[in-house]
């Protein structure tokens, strides 16, 4: 079966599902890995199926935990990248980022920055 078929026939399923109630907002859709498993399909014919319907308004997409991990550990590896290219040694960056961690928590669970 073509990618393009298959591309037609999720997004017509997921639709239907919308419309039948059987998928309500708020509902979490199954993981891109495990439906592209499922289906036997490629993830990237999900990540286009999902990302569309959320471009016609059908869906919105929020990122789960594993997503919120992986943009979190990009941000801080670029920012030690920055750090290490302004000379500061591992030390001084552990120690740095060690006293910001342990000034916010003290702040309290608002996360408010001294």
């Amino acid at each position: 079966m073509s990618t393009g078929l298959l591309y037609g026939q999720l997004v017509k399923q997921i639709k239907h599902a919308i419309e039948t109630c059987a998928l309500i907002p708020g509902d979490q859709l199954p993981g891109i890995r495990a439906l592209s498993q499922q289906l036997v399909v490629s993830p990237t014919t999900i990540v286009k199926a999902y990302t569309g319907l959320e471009h016609e308004g059908v869906l919105e997409l929020r990122q789960g935990a594993a997503g919120r991990l992986q943009a979190a550990k990009e941000q801080v590896h670029e920012f030690v990248r920055k750090l290490r290219a302004r000379g500061l040694t591992e030390a001084e960056i552990r120690r740095l980022f060690e006293a910001e961690f342990t000034s916010v928590l003290d702040a309290g669970a608002e996360g408010i920055h001294r």
